[in-house]
């Protein structure tokens, strides 16, 4: 069995489209090709969302 020490390869980031919770108190935040509504609600608090667009890793 061997394990190889060499650094990984760095994963690509792309701008991507997000939802963001507007509450203060609340981190959430959501890809948008993963909502399933046009303008959802935060899955954490229910507070509204906008949208924003973050540095993300590439999903392939």
């Amino acid at each position: 069995m061997s394990f190889s020490r060499r650094p990984k390869e760095p994963v690509p980031e792309v701008e991507t489209n997000v939802w963001a919770c507007i509450s203060d108190d609340c981190q959430g935040w959501m890809r948008e090709s993963f909502s399933f509504e046009e303008t959802p609600k935060c899955p954490l608090c229910k507070s509204e969302m906008k949208q924003e667009v973050r540095t993300l890793p590439e999903l392939q």
